[in-house]
């Protein structure tokens, strides 16, 4: 048995157990001290790294938690590898298994990412695996939030451990053998499983359809056009509705909710029962024979009486053609085995909608599990969802203020609000403006439209919506709002990279499907004072659409002046530092990034201008032109895809004849593919735009290679 210990003065330690012919029993390892200026912030910390082929694992962690020192064991989703090794497990084991699976996400909250959709899930993912038979069996998800149990069942626990690898996280966010149809924003489990079962009865197969959707995503209406073509096309299909309980309803305790007791635990099994449907079907064959009316009268009473003993707006799901069964303890193993043994078991009996209620914060019944998992709760990675005096200040904490003070002096200022969840930084917002902040969930196209229609009511709207989902409303931004000009204000959250979220979530063509637009006028800020500028800008334009994005995170620099409401002039933007050798024209953070590239190019005695170009579109001729007259060289610099804030520089200096008059443009851009989860630094490295990649593209430009080698590495 051999151990090695590292240790540091800031108490993190890194050990080495287990019985391996590479270590000696007395084999002495140095210790190695780190200096104070590490930046210990920066480093991600893994449970456990497994190693099967010499028997032993890496622990690696921060002494300063007691609670992620620990080795939490975890039996039973050891041994599990692939779904098929549930097949055989007891109700104790399965259970024994939730609990696992529950602790290992729940330690993994602290080092990583939040797993809380994840975490309300666990018993429901146990008990569809053990059920249905996957990949045979196809399990959509409508949500990649909810799919890390699922992962972990499927063979993918050490890619969830080591996440913040680009590399990692990229074999396992779409499609793969255990997910058929990639989890993105929700909404189209059914749909493309309706497809997918479709095709199935064209060829004659026989495996089972499984969409998970979650009530969330029953905010948007793609969730409804798909479960009213299912009930037309009654094809077998298998839907699970995952209720969290979440609600949109200011009165929380006013909204409708499904309640579980023995009640409803019984009428589910006997709804989903094989007798109870044989008696429904035999039922419905003998009325029709009878005529008069009788099987119209009989479906009536039918729907009637399930409308009496299930919760509200049950009989929707009816209507819709789906055939109803619940509500079903989500954490009752149990009760979901017995009620999904039958569905599973279901022939020829059409779509089918299975409403299970979970909870977030459920806690198992071992006591030390139950404090890890809050403890968990308590320390959740997303530095965004923590109060804001504990946290740093984000660029979404000052779009909140600048609103506050624009709506102090315009009473017409009104907020609208979509995507999943809501930052910390916007519900001050919300609790200032009440009646005029509306949040409406994941519907991004109503979002838009109903912004659209308060502008035409004469309010002013800013329309506040992720940079990545503001995709799924973009044929209403086109008719709705640009084609009108009807004055929406478009706040584009989470623009560009957004670290371990990934390619789900990072907004990369806003600037180009924005700015292609006629009347929309497009503008970035490159800090947190041209953040609030802007904000104020916007609310000024009455007479045509304007959008505005900002990335995800801290803010670039903390200025007195930043409260002053300042307007900036459309289609204005600035130099911030002359040279004479070669220009960088950023736009939007990308300028900070300028900045740095200017300090190493100083160092190597390059003369830069760098120029803040605040506006893709209407893009700032006269500055373009007169870098393009003082300089052989321009730069641009985005984050965001091809064909966005470069392409119109470019248009723009090839109409005016400044490309042939000698001037030597490079674009540098997002990549032409995705770009998955990582640490936010190393996702800038992936794609080329750190200060170090700017300035050896100038280098390169000005003949000097050599140099442009060595800067990068």
């Amino acid at each position: 048995m051999a151990a090695a210990s590292y240790q540091n003065p800031f108490r993190t330690s890194a050990n080495l157990h287990g019985i391996s012919r590479f270590l000696s029993p007395k084999l002495e390892l140095p210790v190695f001290n780190f200096s104070s200026n590490v930046d210990f912030s920066r480093l991600i910390f893994h449970r456990s790294l497994t190693c099967k082929e010499y028997g032993g694992y890496l622990h690696c962690s921060s002494n300063a938690d007691a609670s992620v020192n620990e080795e939490v064991p975890t039996p039973i989703l050891d041994m599990i590898d692939n779904p098929m090794h549930l097949k055989n497990l007891t109700l104790k084991e399965l259970k024994q298994l939730a609990d696992d699976i529950r602790t290992e996400l729940s330690i993994m909250s602290k080092i990583n990412k939040s797993f809380e959709p994840s975490l309300s899930v666990v018993e429901l993912t146990v008990a569809i695996h053990h059920v249905f038979h996957a990949p045979v069996d196809k399990i959509l998800w409508d949500m990649e939030d909810q799919t890390y149990p699922h992962k972990l069942l499927t063979g993918r626990r050490s890619l969830i451990n080591k996440s913040g690898q680009v590399d990692d996280l990229s074999s396992y966010a779409c499609r793969t053998e255990y997910d058929p149809f990639g989890a993105g924003h929700g909404c189209s489990s059914i749909s493309s499983g309706l497809g997918m079962a479709v095709a199935r009865d064209i060829k004659g197969k026989r495996d089972r359809i499984v969409a998970v959707i979650s009530n969330e995503t029953t905010m948007a209406g793609q969730v409804y056009e798909a479960m009213s073509n299912a009930g037309y096309l009654d094809s077998n299909l298998v839907v699970i509705l995952n209720d969290r309980h979440h609600s949109l309803n200011r009165k929380v305790d006013q909204a409708p909710k499904a309640s579980i007791n023995a009640v409803s635990s019984t009428l589910s099994k006997l709804q989903s029962s094989q007798i109870f449907r044989k008696f429904r079907e035999v039922a419905k064959v003998l009325t029709k024979r009878i005529g008069r009316g009788m099987h119209e009268w009989a479906a009536k009473i039918d729907e009637y009486a399930r409308g009496m003993v299930g919760p509200p707006g049950s009989t929707l799901f009816e209507e819709l053609g789906l055939y109803y069964i619940g509500p079903v303890d989500g954490h009752n193993i149990e009760d979901l085995l017995c009620v999904l043994h039958e569905v599973a078991s279901l022939d020829s009996m059409g779509p089918v909608l299975v409403h299970v209620i979970t909870k977030e914060n459920y806690e198992v019944e071992d006591n030390q599990m139950s404090k890890v998992s809050e403890e968990s709760h308590e320390g959740s990675f997303s530095g965004e969802s923590l109060p804001i005096k504990s946290r740093p200040q984000t660029y979404s904490d000052h779009v909140a203020k600048a609103l506050i003070t624009e709506s102090e002096i315009d009473e017409d200022i009104v907020v609208v609000h979509a995507g999943m969840g809501m930052e910390s930084s916007f519900q001050l917002l919300k609790n200032k403006l009440c009646d005029r902040f509306f949040d409406v969930g994941m519907a991004e196209q109503h979002a838009v439209t109903f912004s659209a229609g308060l502008a035409c009511g004469g309010l002013k709207p800013f329309c506040i919506i992720p940079a990545s989902f503001i995709q799924r409303a973009y044929d209403q931004v086109v008719h709705d709002v640009d084609r009108q000009k009807i004055p929406v204000r478009f706040a584009l959250t989470s623009a560009g990279l957004v670290g371990s979220d990934g390619a789900t979530h990072s907004g990369a063509f806003d600037i180009t499907f924005m700015s292609c637009l006629p009347n929309m006028i497009v503008m970035a800020p490159s800090d947190e004072i041209e953040l609030a500028r802007m904000v104020s800008t916007a609310a000024d334009i009455e007479d045509r659409p304007v959008c505005f994005r900002y990335p995800r995170g801290a803010i670039a620099k903390m200025d007195p002046k930043l409260l002053l409401r300042e307007p900036i002039e459309v289609g204005k933007g600035r130099i911030l530092v002359e040279g004479k050798d070669i220009a960088l024209l950023g736009f939007g953070s990308m300028v900070q990034n300028c900045l740095r590239a200017h300090s190493l190019l100083s160092n190597l005695g390059i003369d830069v201008t760098v120029a803040d170009a605040r506006f893709c579109k209407p893009l700032d001729i006269k500055l373009v032109r007169l870098l393009c007259k003082n300089h052989k060289f321009l730069i641009t610099v985005e984050e965001g895809s091809i064909g966005g804030f470069g392409a119109h520089v470019a248009q723009f200096i090839s109409l005016d004849g400044l490309l042939d008059a000698g001037i030597k443009w490079r674009p540098i851009t997002l990549p032409d593919n995705y770009i998955e989860g990582a640490l936010p630094k190393d996702q800038l490295a992936a794609a080329g735009l750190t200060g170090n990649h700017i300035a050896a593209t100038a280098l390169n430009l000005l003949g000097r290679t050599r140099d442009a080698l060595l800067l990068m590495c």
